[in-house]
């Protein structure tokens, strides 16, 4: 259909409808993933209108590009653009939404400056572009255009506001223009399920991913890397992925991808010795190629005309740069075992004294730019090495440092070399809104208290890592604290059945596996009075949580699949506010019991992470065992029923590391407990897959729990 504006507006699945406004180029973030929209799960949803008519939307040609004016009403609340670590709800902001390595003030700059939002009017927006955008969240008021506007005196006048309310989201898109991507849903979660069910679905990872992870310092030889694996063993903390970083290169910045001959002479046999010992390996690169590199007389001249660290940019977005790179990753890494890799340095950065990237201006073979490119080097390495692993039919998880629109389907979790604990669970909370994936890494910490506060948040974290390439920290480097990260990442490795169906979930019907409390449908008395939104956890509070003044609300407490409620204490906290939505909770290793729809106050000793479990939750565990098994292996599933209500839950099983699945070799089990008229509780498991898709031997019931201890 067309609108007033003249955009031509096409129906793409139940709920979406796209346009194209002006003549974009044909290189954008949905083309460089190349995913499919799940159009069957599409089609299983509610159907869903948007909150106003398409007519509605303006466009206007200005001398720095074209703006797009969407209606925005006085309560309305804006929330995604990606990965923030500043603020999660953006009504009145600026987003530039850049890509940085370096997104220390509230611009919108970031890692991952997705150019999707989605409020709680229900509906989101996507700018399938791969030029900068700039979105003004209702921080812009054309004369006449509400009465909220008008001048007042600051002096005298206690509403004066430095951003007056607007009615409008202006988006300043590039002078080619932009394809324009609109979603529509009863929740903010049905509208970005089908933003992640357009892009192709959420990942599955490998069950191994989901394990526990450690990097080890950037000048280990082999030998130090295999006595560092060792000890994991002998210590009792399970570990599947060791991460090797800068050092295992012949050359880094920029990088030959090929191993040092001195610090790893023979990567075959170590490689073999990893396996034995049961641990994964994951490989560190940037995408700057050094002129020592195998093949780099080839590349050089399929590269940018600016040099990044003495090394070439290469054009990744020609076939001929992917096939030369995919063949060097396929005989140095793949043939001999890598699990998968950690993509660094593909953001750029301008902070003063430390700037490097090719710039705006650079030029690239395949006729793009500089801006272009920098927009998407992230997703396009993603979207190379995972290829890499799919034509084995293996799964890979790994690390990135940048992305972009559509990548919710590629096996990737965000980073950063920041290091504010605090922004870094507000990232994990943001990131739920775009399709992305974060983990909180530790590095280090400033003592003991820190230490084991920044371990218990990362071991409920889409990727629990240890980060220690800089300074060599181990779970062990504060004795003290030891037992306490032990039992968190046993307790890790325990959830995983329950982690792996979430992430499954997450594949076939877009739920994001890790959600901010914004995406939680909640009807209890402390929901926000927005009478024209559709839903939302966050209670109308003015001085903002924990009294904060102008704070986000409730932007440091997150849900893991929909029964666990996760509320990471920060070093100097004994105490802290917690708001659970409707119905009742208990403490997951309190048993404490709670009554939600409201804040409570909480006390919550160094060796306790406040994490709460619904009333008819079902939760399947496994052993903690030293390393998540392997296809084929199978092991005892504890079942645990918490609280006095019915409940049951979908238990998804495959082979943990191929495709397979894809063609049908997996299952769906729904684990359900029913309450008997006695009052007593029974249990039953549906479903009968094939056993090579089992991972499960036996199923063991425990009704009525108010609490899990790692003696269970």
């Amino acid at each position: 259909m067309d609108n007033a504006q003249g955009l031509t507006w096409r129906k793409q699945a139940s709920g979406i409808w796209s346009a194209k406004l002006g003549s974009p180029p044909e290189l954008n973030p949905l083309s460089v993933t190349g995913m499919k929209p799940k159009l069957t799960a599409l089609e299983r949803m509610n159907t869903a209108e948007l909150p106003f008519s398409l007519e509605e939307i303006e466009t206007e040609r200005t001398s720095g590009g074209w703006m797009l004016r969407i209606p925005l009403t006085q309560h309305e609340q804006v929330y995604g653009f990606g990965l923030q670590f500043m603020k999660m709800n953006h009504r009145g902001r600026t987003r530039y939404l850049r890509v940085n390595s370096d997104p220390k003030q509230d611009t919108g700059e970031s890692h991952a400056p997705v150019p999707f939002y989605v409020t709680d009017r229900g509906y989101g927006l996507l700018i399938n572009t791969a030029r900068i955008v700039t979105v003004h969240c209702g921080s812009t008021v054309r004369r006449g255009e509400r009465s909220e506007g008008e001048a007042r005196d600051r002096n005298s006048d206690s509403h004066w506001k430095a951003t007056p309310d607007s009615g409008k989201i202006e988006i300043l898109l590039p002078m080619e223009g932009a394809e324009i991507v609109l979603f529509a849903g009863e929740t903010m979660l049905d509208v970005v399920r089908r933003y992640n069910l357009f892009s192709g679905g959420g990942t599955l990872p490998p069950r191994w991913g989901l394990g526990f992870w450690h990097r080890v310092p950037t000048g280990y030889d082999s030998s130090d890397v295999i006595r560092e694996a060792l000890e994991f063993r002998e210590r009792g903390i399970p570990c599947d992925v060791i991460g090797l970083e800068p050092g295992w290169h012949s050359k880094s910045y920029p990088v030959t991808f090929d191993w040092s001959p001195e610090r790893f002479p023979n990567p075959a046999e170590f490689m073999k010795t990893m396996e034995k010992m049961g641990f994964r390996v994951n490989l560190w690169e940037h995408p700057y190629v050094s002129p020592e590199a195998e093949g780099y007389e080839d590349v050089a001249g399929l590269s940018g005309n600016y040099s990044v660290w003495g090394g070439a940019a290469p054009d990744y977005s020609l076939p001929e740069v992917q096939d030369w790179y995919s063949g060097l990753h396929e005989r140095k890494h793949a043939d001999i075992g890598i699990a998968g890799y950690k993509l660094d340095e593909c953001d750029g950065s301008e902070l003063t004294g430390h700037s490097w990237m090719f710039p705006a201006h650079a030029r690239f073979p395949s006729g793009y730019d500089g801006e272009q490119m920098r927009q998407l080097y992230g997703l396009l390495l993603q979207q190379l090495t995972s290829g890499l692993f799919r034509r084995r039919n293996r799964r890979t998880y790994g690390l990135v440092r940048a992305s972009n629109a559509g990548a919710a389907p590629l096996p990737y979790v965000l980073y950063s070399d920041l290091y504010d604990h605090r922004q870094f669970v507000r990232a994990l909370c943001n990131s739920s809104f775009s399709g992305l994936l974060w983990t909180p890494e530790v590095r280090s910490a400033a003592n003991a208290e820190d230490w084991v506060r920044r371990m218990q948040t990362v071991c409920f974290s889409p990727l629990a890592m240890l980060n220690a390439w800089g300074d060599g920290t181990k779970p062990w480097s504060y004795p003290e604290a030891e037992p306490i990260v032990r039992r968190y990442i046993k307790l890790r490795m325990r959830l995983i059945p329950y982690l792996y169906s979430v992430f499954a979930q997450y594949d076939a019907e877009g739920t994001p596996p890790f959600l901010a409390m914004p995406l939680i449908p909640d009807r209890g008395p402390a929901r926000r009075k927005n009478t024209e939104g559709r839903g939302g956890t966050v209670p109308d509070t003015a001085e903002g949580a924990y009294g904060r003044s102008g704070g986000d609300l409730w932007d440091d407490q997150y849900m893991i699949g929909g029964s666990l409620l996760v509320a990471p204490m920060f070093a100097g906290e004994t105490s802290r506010k917690v708001y659970l939505p409707e119905g009742v909770w208990y403490g997951l290793e309190t048993g404490e019991r709670w009554t939600g729809g409201q804040a409570i106050h909480i006390q919550a000793s160094l060796d306790r992470i406040p994490v709460f479990v619904r009333d008819g939750a079902v939760l399947p565990l496994m052993p903690a065992l030293p390393a998540v098994p392997r296809a084929g292996e199978r092991v005892p599933l504890d079942i645990y029923h918490f609280g006095e209500s019915p409940g049951r839950f979908l238990l998804y099983e495959d082979d943990g590391e191929t495709f397979d699945y894809e063609q049908g070799d997996c299952a769906w089990r729904t684990l359900e407990v029913r309450k008997r008229d006695d009052g007593t509780f029974a249990g039953s498991v549906s479903g009968h897959p094939d056993p090579k898709a089992s991972g499960y031997e036996s199923f063991r019931w425990h009704f009525a729990q108010t609490r899990l201890t790692m003696d269970d």
